[in-house]
């Protein structure tokens, strides 16, 4: 079977890996890729695969994610690691302090390339922010937005959750990139 290689520094994306991506060969490579400054997601995961495929010459796969709140025009969009570390989970609160418009939603680009086949996965996790900051650290974070968001259909924040409810909330119309990557995967390479 083809190995994919999963070239990121998030040690929180690499366990979702592992436990979303069942029936794919994958080894992580951790290295941080040069992250274009654009707001289209899909654009900066194409652009990060490339990049990794260039470092490791074997089939690579890339996620980028974004995260939209509704009442805030979107903010703050593929900026998150920015808006984190300028305006921090408290700074985002403050914005929202007031706002009765809650909804926000995060959504995911996953990239592959094997040095002649592209594709692209997009995935998508409706939800509502909280008003402080709630629930524990965990290896699966991702980031720290996992504090202050809930799924729809859910009472807690990601960082509440196990991770079998981490994994179950796909009922609630999530649809996951890296899943969305295995059912091709096994369609196509195995």
């Amino acid at each position: 079977m083809e190995e994919v290689v999963f070239v990121t520094h998030n040690k929180g994306k690499i366990a979702a890996a592992k436990h979303n991506m069942e029936g794919v060969d994958f080894v992580a490579y951790e290295y941080e890729l040069e992250e274009p400054r654009s707001d289209d997601i899909t654009y900066i995961s194409k652009y990060k695969v490339m990049e990794a495929y260039k470092i490791v010459q074997k089939p690579c796969i890339s996620l980028d994610c974004g995260f939209w709140i509704d009442e805030l025009n979107g903010f703050p969009r593929a900026f998150v690691n920015f808006a984190l570390d300028t305006l921090g989970i408290e700074g985002i609160l403050k914005l929202m302090e007031g706002k009765e418009n809650r909804s926000c939603r995060f959504t995911e680009c996953l990239s592959y390339y094997d040095g002649k086949e592209f594709q692209q996965f997009m995935g998508k996790h409706e939800g509502f922010l909280t008003t402080e900051m709630v629930g524990t650290d965990s290896d699966e974070k991702w980031s720290d937005i996992w504090y202050i968001f809930k799924p729809y259909g859910y009472e807690k924040t990601l960082s509440q959750m196990t991770s079998e409810e981490r994994a179950t909330r796909i009922r609630y119309e999530s649809v996951s990139s890296m899943q969305e990557f295995a059912k091709w995967w096994k369609a196509n390479k195995m």
